[in-house]
């Protein structure tokens, strides 16, 4: 039987069979030839080789959650630098435009992180505001240092607000068995912030209350803090603590010779009463939970106050080795108005090369009071200074551009207005 007919040859069964062996053979081959070769060039097809036991994964950095006594005072004691010195007493802030950037700090997420700063008691306001890991505070007087030691062991003795103002001021709060009249005076455990200050300005400071705080705040330096003092240090702590008894809710920022703003500062009355540009009350003290936050890192040790001059070769360049190794980045630095400074030094590009060892993102703020001879264009009716923020990043390449060739180009230049 013939399979094809017309022009085609003739194929029949015995061909047809013989045929399809032959493929099968050559497919059979084929294969048996392809799985050996993917089996030799496949990695899958070789077995697995086990990691050695004794090389773990590289690990990041860990971030203390504390540090002891011992690991707060070395850490401050090692990345100061001398102290050096400044034509004021800075017992409290002067800027009344501190609040004026909160509400754009939120609205650009700073958080978290490292908190760097310099001053006294508003740097406690932008750390309850931007909620960091760390924070190093930096000054060139080591008064400020001893100032800020004197600070931790008052938040670290005082549960709220109303107790911190006591200790502070000298000025206890009525005695559990004190006299019904007396005790009805006292602020609730919930009084506002404006309670807080009516109290406190009308009550007079105690001298058996300022001796006995005086030598617990010294004890709890040296011995819980585990921080040295000298004969000057303890001169120091004495002299600040003494003004706060002084002058109470009426001390403010005073200048050698009290020259400066016609002899007048903000008293830190008015400092604690400030608000934002909505009207509220933002201070440290005024915010239950902002307290709390800021005495949690106290009792934690991770508030440290660094002696440093901000052109310096040591202190801000050891923190940013410190940053840099523990994996942390720079949420914000408050600068106050301390550029001005090292403008009229001549040490201003030391600075910026300090600024550019710092572990950096695109979120990393700037956070200055801006001074000078005339009214900056974003300046708030009714306040002296201007608080303002800017990108870190943004300043390193407006300085590599030299575009900062006075303070007066450097507060006008790529800021950001509340």
């Amino acid at each position: 039987m013939q399979y094809f007919r017309g022009n085609r040859q003739p194929f029949g069964w015995r061909n047809l069979f013989s045929a399809l062996a032959l493929s099968i053979a050559l497919l059979v081959a084929a294969s048996s030839t392809f799985g050996q070769a993917a089996q030799q060039q496949s990695p899958s097809a070789q077995p697995a080789k086990a990691a050695p036991a004794n090389q773990p994964e590289q690990a990041k950095p860990k971030q203390p959650e504390n540090f002891s006594a011992e690991e707060f005072s070395k850490l401050s004691r090692e990345f100061s630098e001398e102290g050096g010195t400044f034509r004021s007493d800075n017992f409290t802030s002067n800027e009344t435009s501190y609040l004026h950037v909160v509400q754009k700090l939120r609205e650009v997420g700073t958080t978290g992180g490292a908190y760097l700063g310099v001053g006294p008691e508003q740097n406690f306001t932008y750390i309850a505001k931007t909620r960091p890991q760390i924070v190093f505070l930096f000054d060139i007087r080591r008064q400020a240092i001893i100032q800020h030691l004197m600070y931790k062991a008052v938040f670290h003795t005082s549960e709220t607000p109303a107790q911190f103002l006591a200790k502070l001021l000298s000025r206890p709060l009525p005695a559990k068995d004190a006299p019904k009249e007396i005790k009805d005076k006292a602020p609730a455990a919930n009084a506002s912030i404006n309670d807080l200050l009516n109290y406190f300005s009308a009550a007079t400071a105690d001298e058996k209350a300022y001796q006995a705080n005086l030598a617990e705040i010294r004890k709890l330096i040296q011995d819980d803090f585990k921080f040295p003092l000298s004969d000057s240090d303890k001169y120091m702590l004495e002299y600040v603590y003494k003004s706060f008894r002084d002058e109470g809710l009426a001390i403010s920022y005073r200048t050698d010779g009290g020259g400066g703003w016609g002899g007048y500062f903000p008293t830190l009355r008015e400092i604690l009463a400030g608000e934002d540009l909505l009207g509220n009350q933002g201070n440290f003290l005024a915010v239950k939970e902002d307290y709390e936050f800021v005495r949690g890192l106290h009792r934690k040790n991770l508030i440290i106050p660094v002696v440093a001059d901000f052109a310096g070769k040591k202190g801000i360049a050891s923190v940013a080795d410190y940053l840099k190794k523990n994996g942390y980045t720079v949420t914000a630095f408050y600068l106050s108005n301390v550029e001005q400074y090292l403008f009229q030094n001549g040490v201003f590009e030391d600075f910026a090369e300090n600024v550019r060892k710092l572990p950096l993102t695109d979120k990393s703020l700037f956070i200055r009071a801006i001074a000078g001879r005339g009214p900056h264009p974003a300046r708030q009716p009714g306040h002296r200074l201007t608080t303002l923020l800017q990108k870190m990043t943004v300043f390193l390449k407006d300085f590599d551009n030299k575009l900062y060739t006075s303070y007066n180009e450097l507060a006008l230049t790529n800021y950001i207005a509340p």
